[in-house]
């Protein structure tokens, strides 16, 4: 299993050191900064040339906030997989920070496993939103009566191959699943889902389960759990 490189972003040193206490009890989980606010953190990723794979983002925090950290590290370094850690469960908070890039968003009284689980997800299938969270997005998206819907699935936009590849990044698929599952390369899936990024104008994976569910590909039903 490869080591997933993981930076803390947080204003408060003791919930920074608690936490990292309890990831690198973790063998594929490294560790390589903590950042004290959004400032701090942008300094970092400009100057190392160590590569990041997932930030643990407070939203809270001087000099430059969570969200505006987020919106500027997704628009220069879209690769970097964000994690929401926040006290704040609000819906225009969390629907805040899906919009300007955010790959899943926690809650800081999440358990310990759940955490776990949720990095080693958004590091191998660049998402994951919780029950909650998907209800959220579904609600944001059916009260702004479909100003945020482009247009309807466009058999003229996405091909059949596409869709195909689209519905199972939906169902929270590898790469190397979806290939499997479609009998072709790994590096074919990720030139189409490279075509569904801009065919969509998603930000990122997590953007096209957005999409999925505005097109209805993934229904939100009471045992949804994707």
């Amino acid at each position: 299993m490869k080591i997933i490189n993981i930076v803390i972003a947080d204003d408060e040193e003791l919930f920074r050191k608690g936490i990292r206490f309890l990831l690198e009890k973790e063998f594929n989980f490294n560790i390589i900064y903590e950042a004290e606010n959004g400032k701090d953190l942008i300094n970092f990723i400009v100057n190392t040339k160590i590569v990041i794979d997932v930030i643990l983002m407070d939203l809270n925090m001087p000099e430059i906030n969570g969200v505006e950290a987020t919106k500027v590290i997704h628009k220069k370094n879209p690769d970097i997989k964000i994690i929401a850690l926040t006290s704040y469960g609000g819906k225009s908070f969390i629907t805040n920070m899906i919009d300007v890039g955010a790959s899943s968003y926690l809650l800081k009284n999440t358990s310990p496993k759940m955490m776990i689980f949720t990095i080693d997800q958004v590091y191998e299938k660049g998402f994951y939103y919780d029950e909650k969270v998907l209800n959220i997005i579904h609600k944001n998206i059916i009260s702004s009566s479909g100003k945020r819907i482009k247009s309807d699935l466009d058999k003229k936009l996405l091909s059949k191959r596409e869709i195909d590849v689209l519905e199972l990044i939906c169902e929270q698929n590898t790469t190397s699943e979806i290939a499997e599952k479609l009998f072709i390369s790994p590096r074919t899936v990720e030139g189409h889902r490279n075509n569904l990024l801009l065919k969509t104008q998603s930000k990122n994976v997590a953007g096209l389960v957005i999409y999925g569910i505005q097109k209805k590909i993934i229904e939100i039903t009471p045992d949804f759990n994707l």
